[in-house]
């Protein structure tokens, strides 16, 4: 399942439309400004005609998610206490209420930034180390956040996507293990997916050049957070090298991913019905074709392109105490669960090593 990022001016059906002229499977949108904390809610004549979007596609008609939610950027639910996390909390509900009016059961959002000591520009990550006090905090932070708003919108169908980062400057999300704390740790884990950026992940150091090597990214990513959790990828080529920690986007076969990250995922079955979104500038490639059909293309070439991939054999992974903890008692669980991965994973590589 394939498709882009597309604009909604001029109304939100507009990208179902563009979705339809390019032969999309699925789509991304923005259901509001996204540069702007507040925003008008969604009208009664809005939803009609995004319902009649749906409609013309023959996407009301079940299966799969087709569509997905990207929140604002100006969001941080890591944020230290104050205006910033105020607004945050609140623009993040106000987004799910606006993918529950619309029938959007998928909503990516950036785990967020703590604002605490940060390495240096350039400097790589260190993929095996722990997370530091200020990292622990500002995941103790979203949890609050994602726990509050849950408490304030039961019920709701919409999952929230966790998006894997390139952790520049103080960004959460580079570590899967991250991404992995977050969901162990909220009172509803159900409620709590995850997005796999290729751009993000290369950038951050996860290196997925050799089909062994995407393979390994898989495997440990399925280990620390499910394969079965990723409700979408982003499907961007990283103008950044592997590791470099930059938010660069480049067209697909253009970057550094490398054709095994990208193979990887397109051919695997188990990924078929999740949606695969571009998020690749708008620009028109040679002889005048735009760069999302070229894009789309390609990705459906990796998907079709010899044998298929073999799956990744599901791990068993420690579930979630149901427990009735606290809010307070939760960061503990966070750092506890964070920290004893972290050293099996490290005890499992001096075993190899040796």
């Amino acid at each position: 399942m394939f498709g882009s990022h597309l604009s909604i001016a001029g109304g939100l059906e507009n990208a179902l439309t563009a979705a339809g002229d390019l032969a999309c499977d699925c789509v991304q949108v923005f259901t509001r400004n996204q540069r702007r904390w507040s925003n008008p809610p969604i009208t009664d004549d809005e939803v009609r005609r995004w319902t009649a979007g749906l409609a013309a596609l023959g996407w009301n008609r079940g299966g799969p998610p087709r569509i997905v939610s990207h929140n604002s950027y100006l969001v941080n639910l890591a944020a230290p206490s104050g205006e910033t996390r105020r607004r945050s909390i609140v623009a993040q509900r106000q987004e799910l209420e606006r993918c529950e009016r619309l029938g959007i059961e998928r909503c990516v959002i950036h785990p967020g930034a703590h604002l605490g000591d940060a390495p240096k520009a350039g400097t790589p990550h260190d993929l095996e180390r722990p997370p530091s006090r200020d990292e622990r905090r500002g995941l103790d932070r979203i949890v609050k956040a994602l726990d509050r708003i849950h408490r304030e919108l039961v019920g709701y169908r919409v999952v929230t996507l966790l998006e894997t980062t390139t952790g520049s400057g103080s960004n959460l999300g580079w570590n899967f293990s991250h991404l992995a704390a977050i969901r162990e740790a909220v009172a509803e884990p159900d409620r709590i997916g995850f997005c796999f950026d290729t751009c993000h992940v290369t950038a951050a150091g996860w290196d997925m050049t050799t089909p062994a090597r995407a393979r390994a990214v898989l495997e440990r990513f399925d280990e620390t957070c499910g394969l079965d959790r990723i409700g979408a990828f982003h499907m961007n080529d990283s103008k950044g090298a592997v590791g470099s920690r930059l938010d660069r986007h480049a067209h697909i076969g253009e970057g550094t991913c490398g054709s095994s990250c990208f193979g990887a995922i397109c051919r695997d079955p188990r990924f078929a019905d999740i949606p695969k979104i571009l998020e690749t500038a708008k620009e028109t490639g040679p002889d005048g074709v735009p760069w999302d059909t070229i894009n789309l293309e390609r990705l459906r070439a990796f998907a079709s392109r010899g044998r298929p991939a073999a799956p990744i054999t599901p791990k068993t992974r420690r579930g979630r105490s149901s427990g009735g903890d606290s809010t307070e008692d939760r960061p503990s669980k966070v750092r506890r669960r964070t920290s004893t991965a972290t050293a099996a994973r490290a005890t499992q590589k001096r075993s190899r090593d040796r």
